[in-house]
């Protein structure tokens, strides 16, 4: 019996290495790929609401300004500080190999900001909640890649995305209702509640996705059971010398090593300025835009991808750029109609067609350059997308502080069109990675091979 469970733990490599901890073979039913359908889907829409939850964090707080202002005496830019302070992504370079703790503290860490009594505390918990909150961009795009192969992960990372776009979008509609009928407050036991239930239902519900950790939890289990001391997964080999101290200085320090790759470097700076850029959009202008994208992921990229194979090639990773490029001219245009569109003399359905051009653009844009940064840096998705996370919530979190003054000394048209040229001057990046993106990976030891 001990020899047959040492025999099934290990792949067909076993004869050179019989102590090796790995699957049950290509249908071992422990491995998330193997898992039912509907197992995947509905880990998949666990995943999405954490990352829905955290998101709506930052915008739900916007209604409760006026209130703040008012009840604390505090001037406006001091208020929006508590928005600024959620949006900073350092979370996620310090906190993306852990989960469940992380998202304890983002519920626990609410209940000070309801019951402030002064501004210090209100912004002390904002930056604590959103420092908790935010690792669930990096662990959420990295667990869709455990559970679902590279065929059809560009659709669930598509629907998981619209959890992340929809949160800011849904935060000021939701938390607006609150704060006009019971205060400002309110808004925030609106996510307190939410984040509880989704604490809750993480942890009764959300299995292990992780390969390594899957499988050092098995050997850990067969040594115990067969007292055999030699038995490991591939993950304790690689690290079997090593302390815990530099292991978990590696998960830390990752992120930021990968942020300076020329590639990441690139795409995390434009992610940043178009995250920064008037965020409005509507739910049916992202359901559409996700129809849309699942049809050219199926038309398009899957016929390019399985001729590669075929090939004996993989597609290059900057064939996902293709759409954003395209995608990037949405957000100058729709800037440039909500800006100019939104006078007295103009038809009020003339903005909300340019507010609703923004969205296809940002998402698209999201989505292509997620799928290009996985794609180019497989091994290390979490460290990458904690890594782009920081980048674009720190330059987003600046601009609602001189948002206001902005376009009111400008105007909203001049104020639009300007951003409108920083959004066009931005696009030769994605041009740029097109282009030299394989040279960029080429040199670099942590990117995929050209």
């Amino acid at each position: 019996m001990v020899a047959d469970i040492i025999r099934d733990s290990t792949l067909d490599n076993e004869i050179s290495d019989p102590n090796l901890v790995s699957w049950y073979g290509d249908d071992d039913p422990d491995n998330p790929r193997n898992w039912s359908p509907t197992k995947r889907a509905f880990v998949a829409f666990n995943i999405s609401l954490m990352t829905f939850t955290m998101y709506i964090g930052s915008a739900i707080y916007t209604p409760s300004i006026p209130g703040i202002i008012s009840d604390f005496d505090v001037t406006l830019v001091h208020a929006t500080l508590g928005l600024t302070l959620y949006d900073i992504g350092i979370g996620p370079m310090f906190l993306s190999p852990m989960q469940e703790l992380p998202f304890f503290l983002f519920v626990i860490f609410q209940i000070p900001i309801i019951t402030a009594t002064n501004i210090q505390t209100i912004l002390a918990f904002r930056f604590l909640t959103g420092f908790f909150g935010s690792p669930a961009l990096a662990t959420g795009g990295a667990s869709m890649g455990d559970i679902y192969p590279a065929s059809q992960l560009a659709y669930v990372v598509g629907i998981w995305a619209i959890g992340a776009v929809g949160g800011p979008i849904a935060g000021p509609v939701i938390g607006g209702f609150a704060a006009q009928a019971k205060g400002w407050r309110w808004p925030q036991y609106e996510l307190i509640w939410l984040s509880a239930f989704s604490f809750v239902f993480l942890m009764m519900f959300l299995p292990e996705t992780y390969e390594p950790t899957i499988l050092l939890r098995r050997a850990q289990r067969l040594r115990k059971l067969t007292a055999n001391q030699q038995l490991m997964s591939k993950g304790e080999k690689d690290t079997e010398g090593e302390s815990i101290g530099s292991i978990f200085k590696e998960a830390l320090l990752r992120p930021f090593i990968l942020a300076k790759e020329p590639v990441l470097m690139f795409a995390n700076v434009y992610l940043g300025f178009v995250s920064g850029l008037p965020f409005i959009g509507f739910f049916v202008s992202a359901a559409a835009t996700y129809t849309f994208y699942a049809l050219y992921q199926k038309l398009h990229i899957e016929p390019r991808a399985d001729r590669a194979t075929a090939a004996g090639k993989s597609l290059a990773p900057e064939v996902r750029l293709e759409i954003g490029l395209i995608a990037s001219l949405f957000v100058p245009t729709s800037l440039l109609i909500f800006g100019f569109g939104s006078r007295e003399n103009v038809h009020w359905i003339v903005p909300i067609i340019g507010a609703s051009l923004y969205l296809p653009g940002i998402y698209l844009n999201f989505q292509s350059i997620l799928m290009y940064v996985t794609s180019a840096y497989p091994l290390y998705a979490a460290s990458v997308l904690a890594g782009n996370d920081l980048f674009r919530s720190s330059i987003a979190s600046v601009f609602p502080l001189f948002g206001r003054a902005f376009f009111t000394n400008l105007g909203l048209g001049p104020a639009s069109a300007l951003l409108a040229g920083v959004s066009l001057l931005m696009m030769p990046v994605f041009w740029s990675l097109m282009k030299w993106g394989h040279l960029l990976r080429s040199r670099s030891k942590y990117a995929q091979s050209p």
